[in-house]
C-alpha cells in the first residue's frame, strides 16, 4: 500500500491560494498572491528538494500540473534533483476539462477522483505526493485518503483565499511526527493520520484539572 502524502503553504489563517506569484491564482478577486516569497531561505529550498525526491508519483490538480508543466520541463539540469523528479517520474491529473497532457509521464485520472487515487494507493511503488492542487485535496480529505500532511506554515494572515481545510471536511485525527523552523519563521509540521476523533471532557477541582478522554 502506498501512502499519499499532501504538502501545501499556508498563511496563519490557513489560506492556501497562490503563494508564489501574483497572478498564480486570482480567482474570488484574490489580490494577495506572492505571500510566500518573502520567507524563502536555503534551508525551505533544501527540505522541499528531499521531499520532492522521495516521490514515486504525483497526484495533482489541473491548475497545478499547467503550472507545473509550464516551467519545469525547461529546467534540464541533471544536478536539479527536483526537476528531474518532477519530469521524470509519473504524474496523474485529476481535471474534468482537460483531454490530453503533453509533459512526459503524464496520465489523466477518471471522473471518479477518488476510486482511482484508491487504485493508485493499492500499488507498488514510492509515496503519492500532492503539491498544491488545493480542488483536488478538498476531495482526498473528503474521502479521508490522505496519509500525511506536510504543512509549511508563515506568519501572515490574510483574511480571504481558499483555504486547506474547506467545507465539507470531515472530523480526522492527526499526530505530529516532525517540526522544524526555518530562518524566515516558517514552520514545518508534519502530521501522519491516525485513528478516529477521540472526544473528552476537562473537570476543574480544587487545585487540579483533570482531562477526561473517552
Amino acid at each position: 500500500m502506498r501512502k499519499l502524502v499532501a504538502g501545501t503553504f499556508l498563511t496563519l489563517d490557513g489560506v492556501m491560494q497562490a503563494p508564489g506569484a501574483p497572478d498564480e491564482d486570482r480567482e474570488g478577486g484574490f489580490a494577495h498572491g506572492g505571500w510566500l516569497v518573502p520567507y524563502f531561505d536555503d534551508r525551505l529550498v533544501e527540505v522541499m528538494t528531499d521531499w520532492t525526491t522521495r516521490a514515486g508519483g504525483f497526484v495533482l490538480g489541473r491548475k497545478t500540473y499547467e503550472m507545473f508543466a509550464a516551467s519545469w520541463p525547461r529546467s534540464t539540469d541533471p544536478a536539479d534533483a527536483t526537476a528531474v523528479a518532477l519530469n521524470t517520474r509519473p504524474k496523474y491529473v485529476a481535471s474534468r476539462t482537460l483531454s490530453s497532457l503533453d509533459w512526459e509521464n503524464s496520465t489523466l485520472l477518471g471522473a471518479d477522483i477518488a476510486a482511482e487515487v484508491v487504485r493508485l494507493k493499492a500499488g507498488e511503488g514510492g509515496e503519492l505526493q500532492v503539491h498544491g492542487s488545493g480542488d483536488l485535496l478538498q476531495t482526498l480529505l473528503r474521502h479521508d485518503l490522505v496519509d500525511t500532511l506536510r504543512l509549511w506554515t508563515f506568519p501572515v494572515v490574510l483574511g480571504t483565499g481558499k483555504r486547506l481545510f474547506g467545507a465539507g471536511t470531515i472530523p480526522l485525527g492527526f499526530r505530529l511526527v516532525e517540526s522544524l523552523q526555518t530562518s524566515t519563521g516558517a514552520v514545518l509540521h508534519v502530521y501522519d493520520r491516525v485513528g478516529t476523533l477521540k472526544y473528552g471532557s476537562v473537570e476543574v477541582g480544587e487545585e487540579t484539572v483533570v482531562y477526561d478522554q473517552d
